[in-house]
């Protein structure tokens, strides 16, 4: 019908990206997501829901869960903790990785701790914090795991607090950006810590090693990770004009490639995807066959507003369709879903609008509905 057409060609233009986003946006890191903060949306992934080594960003769950007890009155800011010898040697300057510094007997309060994990990626506060609530790091490991899971985040494998090492420690990019923006939204007086350039435990003073901040304008955390077993990564996150993004990228072969890729990338979240939305105005879209109806078809319209983010290339292509029963049966009652109109959108589950009738439409008589069967089949219907 050509309601429909027209209305398929608005749609394509105004609506529905679709095809070959992943060919619009190319990058070299293995993995990568970006997310759309207010929404929790994906607009873009590569391999984003594939579990991968986290590295140090796993840190940003260690943190998460911290907060959580402080949240539950488990413990305070103030709250001393006493750093074993197991720490110093695994996670102190022994060990060769990232560091605090702490020293063994030492008693930094979590207030310290947290701010030596978050800015200064200490292996060494992870541990201490670990074993000081839950008796031993693979205790806290289990635990910070369940909760996440409990969050939503399905993809979370934890078998330590730190992201070294360890068979079958694991998250996908798309859980660590979601895990971004719980931090970020349950826990914005704690988030300041990741947008500070460096701390300073006794004489040991380490600068933030997020690329991002100080040098593109709103960026304000989250966490950067490296091992050999994963390349360089980082969970980043900016605000502009009031709209925030967030970004993560892993599988990198270098600092200077993390941070040129981690700025590309952050510059076309912002610039490269637009919002745009179907109205619900009341406007017919199409008609349908209807079974045993005083009238032979019923209108439909979209049910209410739906806003669609994508890249700005990808709105000029698009496919849509309509889905519903085949046979459609009177009465129908204005404002009964009908239908489902699909919007496919490459990388994303399809966007499912509901379409409702325009009209009612009565149930024919028993000699009507006689008449309407001899019809149709006379037709070659139903």
């Amino acid at each position: 019908m050509q309601v429909w057409r027209n209305f398929l060609l608005a749609l394509v233009v105004f609506v529905s990206p679709c095809l070959a986003v992943a060919q619009i946006i190319e990058t070299d890191a293995e993995y990568a997501v970006i997310m759309d903060h207010e929404t929790g949306e994906i607009l873009w992934s590569k391999d984003g829901d594939v579990p991968m080594i986290p590295a140090s960003m796993t840190k940003m769950m260690t943190a998460y869960f911290v907060f959580e007890l402080i949240s539950e009155g488990e413990i305070t800011l103030d709250t001393e903790m006493v750093v074993s010898e197991d720490a110093w040697r695994r996670g102190g300057f022994p060990s060769g990785t990232s560091t605090m510094g702490l020293r063994p007997k030492e008693r930094p309060t979590v207030r310290e701790l947290l701010q030596g994990m978050i800015v200064m990626s200490g292996n060494d506060a992870c541990i201490v914090l670990a074993q000081g609530i839950a008796g031993s790091e693979e205790a806290f490991a289990r635990q910070m795991t369940e909760r996440a899971q409990s969050l939503g985040l399905t993809s979370v494998n934890f078998v330590n607090t730190t992201g070294l090492e360890g068979d079958g420690h694991v998250v996908s990019a798309t859980d660590l950006a979601r895990l971004a923006k719980l931090i970020i939204d349950d826990y914005p007086e704690y988030y300041q810590w990741y947008s500070q350039d460096e701390y300073t435990w006794g004489e040991y003073t380490q600068a933030n090693r997020n690329p991002l901040l100080g040098t593109m304008d709103g960026a304000d955390g989250l966490k950067t990770g490296h091992l050999d077993a994963a390349g360089y990564g980082l969970t980043a996150s900016a605000i502009r004009d009031g709209k925030r993004r967030t970004i993560v990228i892993n599988g990198l072969p270098s600092q200077q490639a993390r941070a040129r890729e981690a700025e590309r990338l952050m510059r076309m979240a912002f610039s490269a995807f637009e919002t745009r939305t179907i109205e619900a105005n009341g406007e017919r879209l199409t008609e349908l066959d209807v079974w045993n109806g005083e009238a032979r078809t019923v209108g439909v319209r979209v049910a209410s507003p739906v806003e669609v983010t994508a890249h700005k290339r990808a709105f000029s292509r698009g496919k849509t369709e309509i889905v519903y029963d085949r046979l459609i049966e009177a009465p129908i009652n204005e404002g009964d879903e009908i239908a489902k109109l699909i919007v496919t959108i490459e990388g994303k589950e399809p966007i499912e609008l509901p379409l409702v009738a325009t009209e009612t439409v009565a149930r024919l008589g028993f000699v009507g509905r006689a008449i309407e069967g001899l019809s149709r089949m006379m037709d070659g219907g139903a």
